[in-house]
């Protein structure tokens, strides 16, 4: 078992990991305890538990953070639901929106904006005391659940429905028992996939033993351990090599390949974790979202947002750009919307104004694509085009992990410098040869997806069920043989 707890850390909460033996032992105990009954209101108490254990393994206090979100999203949501007045319900949406919010911005961002504000940041007092409490693990998670639930209530309420689709009939307790199962429930309480309040509801009810679909839960499962613990966790002992100092005696080649490879293990550790997270629910009877559809495949800066961090993409969507007009206002509201919700969902990662600039790097590229539209490039079916396309769009995506690897500007332009001046070192081929190992399983695992509606003849036998199932082996066998050092998710830290 890993934590984030200690000196300079900027984040709270001892986290017991999927990898921990302490884990295992939870889910063997809480799998067995969920299928004793079938009735629905024993079974969201018996992973209710196993949530808040989880969450607060080590550090019981932050339950207590975490039990005034979800009593507020309950009273919230409640509310706009009991009342007739629609300004009284529009009042209690916005002041639940608000409140999640402000207790979101107090503990993520609010060292960043006094240093923005002074220049500096305080060097002790109860001010420093202040700024200076750490940030509690999945807070971004669970407070953009508490908004869903609150604004899809009221969404619900002001298109005439009686009662919202969540379907809370039973009184507040009832309520205040569901929503906080829907915050807390463990796969996805801590790094996701978002979950909608509207898609999750509808799926609380009695689950039997015998409807678990078990080679999707082992193949989600085996998939999600094999680029989180072979590629992910390799990956990352070899990227090092990215930050400063170490960067300084790499060729630029070396770099370049170092940074494909850094490409390729933020996907496979945040796909890994989705995967993991979704194998886990469906053990419980609950679908999760998709997070992470091959986005390495994508044609354009739009392609790829609709299969990187999905779950994420559509909850900005729904609650931030439409919300803000969409582009149903014409070209430039259109590009200050796309640059505004992803500088915002940039933000969202990470309490530093280089998360900002990855997410602006990304709203200038969806807004220049657009304005792009009609071009011939853009709309020609030619393989050169094709392949330009993807090539921009993977170089582009690849540019902008820098800001993820490196968050401190400084150490951005020093990767850049050494990048520049060391043209001239010669290509060592020891480092590419060893990033490969990891690189071609994902190489392959996306370019057997862009075969999957019309494989080769000679090739046809990889998308047949039993060779799915032999790699699945193979991936198995990698998992107890050649898995990494274990490192905490990197989503973790937002």
């Amino acid at each position: 078992m890993r934590g984030l707890t200690g000196a300079g850390s900027r984040f709270w909460g001892v986290r017991m990991l999927f990898t921990d033996r302490a884990f295992f032992a939870l889910l063997f105990c809480t799998f067995a305890a969920y299928y004793l009954r079938r009735s629905a209101g024993y079974q969201i108490a018996v992973l209710l538990i196993a949530s808040l254990l989880f969450y607060a393994w080590s550090q019981p206090w932050l339950l207590i953070l975490l039990g005034f979100s979800a009593l507020l999203s309950t009273v919230t949501s409640y509310e706009i639901e009991r009342e007739q007045d629609d300004r009284a319900r529009r009042a209690w949406a916005i002041g639940g929106v608000a409140v999640n919010l402000t207790v979101l911005a107090f503990f993520k961002y609010d060292r960043l904006v006094y240093a923005s504000l002074v220049g500096s940041q305080p060097a002790g007092g109860f001010l420093g005391t202040l700024l200076g409490v750490p940030l509690p693990i999945g807070i971004s998670f669970y407070t953009f659940h508490g908004i869903s639930l609150v604004v899809d209530v009221f969404r619900a309420r002001r298109s005439g429905e009686t009662q919202s689709p969540l379907k809370q009939e039973r009184g507040f307790l009832d309520r205040a028992r569901r929503t906080f199962f829907y915050l807390t429930f463990f796969p996805q309480l801590i790094a996701g996939p978002i979950v909608k309040a509207r898609d999750f509801y509808p799926q609380m009810g009695g689950k039997l033993f015998a409807d678990i679909h078990w080679y999707g839960v082992a193949k989600a499962l085996i998939i999600g351990f094999f680029l989180k613990s072979v590629v992910a966790d390799n990956l990352a002992q070899q990227t090092t090599v990215l930050a400063p100092p170490f960067c300084y005696s790499q060729s630029t080649l070396n770099l370049v390949f170092v940074l494909v490879a850094y490409s390729i293990q933020i996907f496979s550790d945040f796909a890994g974790y989705s995967l993991i997270a979704i194998g886990l629910a469906r053990l419980f009877g609950y679908a999760l979202p998709d997070n992470f559809r091959f986005p390495y495949i994508a044609q354009s800066f739009s392609e790829f947002w609709t299969r990187w961090h999905m779950s994420l993409s559509a909850w900005l969507r729904d609650y931030v750009y439409y919300p803000l007009g969409g582009n149903r206002k014409g070209p430039r509201r259109t590009y200050v919307n796309l640059l505004l919700v992803m500088t915002l969902g940039g933000l969202w990662h990470g309490a530093g104004w280089s998360y900002a600039l990855w997410g602006l790097w990304h709203g200038s590229a969806l807004a220049l694509e657009r304005m792009a539209r009609g071009t011939r490039v853009y709309l020609s079916e030619a393989r050169i085009a094709k392949a330009a396309r993807w090539a921009l769009v993977f170089g582009v995506v690849t540019l902008g992990w820098t800001l993820f690897k490196l968050p401190d500007f400084h150490q951005v332009r020093e990767l850049a410098g050494a990048a520049w001046n060391n043209r001239h070192l010669r290509f060592s081929r020891g480092v590419p040869i060893m990033l490969t190992l990891y690189i071609a399983p994902v190489v392959l695992y996306h370019v057997l997806y862009q075969f999957r509606d019309r494989p080769p003849r000679r090739l046809a036998f990889l998308w047949s069920m039993r060779a799915e199932g032999v790699a699945l082996g193979v991936m198995l066998t990698a998992i107890v043989l050649q898995a990494g050092n274990p490192a905490p998710f990197i989503y973790f830290q937002f």
